[in-house]
This record gives C-alpha cells, sequence and structure tokens, in this order.
C-alpha cells in the first residue's frame, strides 16, 4: 500500500469521524432518566390516597376555576406557536432595538458585503477567496450583529424587570389601578423596559387589551420571564385572585432566576476558559514556529500531503470545539 492510498484512506476515515462527532455534538442525546422524568410529567401527579381524594372531593367548588385558568394556559400557548412561525426580518429588527427597515437592512448588508469581497480582492488573494469574504460580510455579518444586539437588548431587559414588578406591586398595594402603575415604569423605568412599556402604555390608549399589548411585547422580547407575567396577568383578569401578591411572588421568582444564572455562569467559567485554551493553543503555535522557523513549517503549504494534514486538522479542530462547546453550553 503506497503513500497516496495511505493518506486518502486516512482523510476518509477522519471525515467519518467528524461528521459522526459533530452530528452527537449538534443533535446530543438524552438519558433514560430524563426520557422517564418527561414521560412522568407528561402523565401528570399520580393518583392520591384516599384522604388525599376526600380533600379533592371537599375542594370541588375550585374546579370551574382550575378549568378555565388551564384554559387561558392552552390559549396563551397556542398564540405563542402561531407566532414563532411567523419569525421576519422586521420582527428581528425589532428584537434586537434597530428602528431600520428591512429594505435599510438588506441594502446596507449588500453594501458592506461588497466592501469586504473589494477589499479582499485588491489584497492579492484569489476571486474564490473574495467570493467567500464577500458572501460571509453580506450574509453572515449582519445578522450576526443583529443577534448580538438582540441578545444583549433582552440581557438588559431581564436585568431591570423584576424592578419593574416591584413598582406594580407597590402601586397596586397602595391603590393605583394597574394602567397607572404602567405609566409610571414606561416613564421612569431605562431602556429597554421603559420603552417595551410605553409601547404598552400607547397600545392601551387607542384601545389594545393588556393582554394583546403583552403579547406584542413578547414578540419583540420573547422571554420566559415576558411569558411569566403576561400568564399571571391573564389569569388574575379572567379567574380573578391577588394581584400584587401573585406579581410578589413572580418578583421572587424572577430574582432567583437571575442569581440561578448568576452562579452557573460563575461555576461554568473555568470549563470555559480552558476550552478557550485549547482551542487557541494549536494556531497560535502553529503561528509561532512560523514567526521563528518559518522554513521548518512551509512544507505543509507546498506539499499535498502537508495540504490535506492542514485540511484534516481544521476539520478536527472544527469537530473538537464543537465538541467542547456541547460540553460547556449550559440552557438555563
Amino acid at each position: 500500500m503506497d503513500q497516496t492510498t495511505l493518506i486518502i484512506f486516512g482523510v476518509a476515515l477522519l471525515a467519518a469521524v467528524c461528521i459522526g462527532a459533530i452530528g452527537f455534538a449538534l443533535t446530543g442525546s438524552k438519558s433514560d432518566k430524563s426520557n422517564v422524568r418527561m414521560a412522568r410529567v407528561a402523565r401528570g401527579p399520580a393518583r392520591g390516597t384516599p384522604a388525599d381524594e376526600k380533600e379533592n372531593n371537599q375542594g370541588d367548588n375550585a374546579g370551574p376555576r382550575r378549568k378555565q385558568v388551564q384554559a387561558t394556559l392552552k390559549e396563551i400557548e397556542a398564540k405563542q406557536k402561531a407566532e414563532k412561525e411567523k419569525l421576519t426580518i422586521r420582527l428581528r429588527l425589532q428584537r434586537a432595538g434597530l428602528e431600520i427597515t428591512p429594505r435599510t437592512f438588506y441594502i446596507a448588508s449588500a453594501c458592506f458585503g461588497l466592501v469586504v469581497a473589494v477589499g479582499v480582492a485588491l489584497s492579492g488573494l484569489p476571486l474564490g477567496a473574495a467570493a467567500l469574504g464577500g458572501f460571509a460580510g453580506g450574509f453572515g455579518f449582519p445578522r450576526w450583529f443583529v443577534n448580538f444586539k438582540t441578545k444583549r437588548r433582552q440581557s438588559a431587559f431581564v436585568e431591570e424587570f423584576a424592578n419593574s414588578l416591584d413598582v406594580i406591586v407597590r402601586g397596586v398595594k397602595a391603590g393605583l389601578p394597574i394602567n397607572d402603575c404602567l405609566k409610571i415604569i414606561a416613564n421612569e423605568s431605562p431602556e429597554p423596559v421603559g420603552s417595551e412599556f410605553k409601547e404598552l402604555v400607547d397600545g392601551q390608549a387607542m384601545g389594545v387589551t393588556i393582554e394583546q399589548g403583552l403579547q406584542r411585547v413578547y414578540e419583540r422580547i420573547p422571554l420566559p420571564e415576558v411569558n411569566f407575567f403576561m400568564i399571571v396577568l391573564a389569569i388574575q383578569q379572567q379567574a380573578g385572585g391577588n394581584l400584587s401578591e401573585a406579581l410578589s411572588n413572580l418578583s421572587n421568582v424572577l430574582r432567583d432566576r437571575k442569581k440561578m444564572r448568576a452562579k452557573i455562569q460563575a461555576m461554568s467559567q473555568e470549563a470555559k476558559a480552558s476550552a478557550g485554551i485549547i482551542g487557541v493553543l494549536p494556531p497560535g503555535v502553529m503561528l509561532l514556529i512560523y514567526l521563528t522557523t518559518p522554513e521548518y513549517i512551509s512544507i505543509l503549504f507546498t506539499s499535498t500531503a502537508g495540504n490535506l494534514i492542514i485540511v484534516g486538522g481544521l476539520v478536527w479542530m472544527g469537530m473538537g470545539m464543537l465538541v467542547m462547546r456541547k460540553m460547556i453550553n449550559f440552557n438555563f
């Protein structure tokens, strides 16, 4: 078996391993315990003891209210599923807080991609590299920027949202109507909470209900915290209850979620730092060798076998980064 056959066999084996690892990193797998727990939750609570059934029979007068709450939750979930399917570029720009039209976004993306392509072409690189650079500049970077602005805006909203709920709780306890409390938040809360509640208050002045206004807020800020707030107000309006107590409990839950998020981030920083060092080390060592002894590493760029090794190394490094990202990416 000659050297060329060995190289081809090695590249094919490496590609097969990389494809399998990338699929595992992207999809992941759920353990049997997770599946059992999800099935148990889907079945609902188990049948209680005779004493529990007796207590439940004594509380049958709460049955209509429970059914009404369940119907409200199902209606809200159905609306949210329908809205998730209508994610347009205009909605993406609204979520990012960018006050531009989709046409302006497309024109700016095309201009930026053209500038990047011309710059790469003028630098002496081949036309293929210029085309890839133009594609990345026209389609990749603008959308990455929109996603970055969206995440930053959502993080700022979460930081201030619990304080806004406390304003509503204090106002309701003091006897103010909820509409006045919303106006106070719209006028005094920092961005982006103030602007979102201002949209809600302006919508109410035009005849939009609180439920519909909060649904629009959830479209622009698709966070669980906003969903909780919308569900609490919808249930309180249709089923009644102590609004100040419900919002106070929700505020405490949001603060606990914030603490848990910060704790998870602090505990995962060591793993993220280790992954960053491991990912930067191979190209860093390669750069240092090229700067100190270029003739030693030039064989990788001048020979066919060296080019195949570079491609295999890049694929292997990409697979490793995806696996490490899957290991340190905590969904909370």
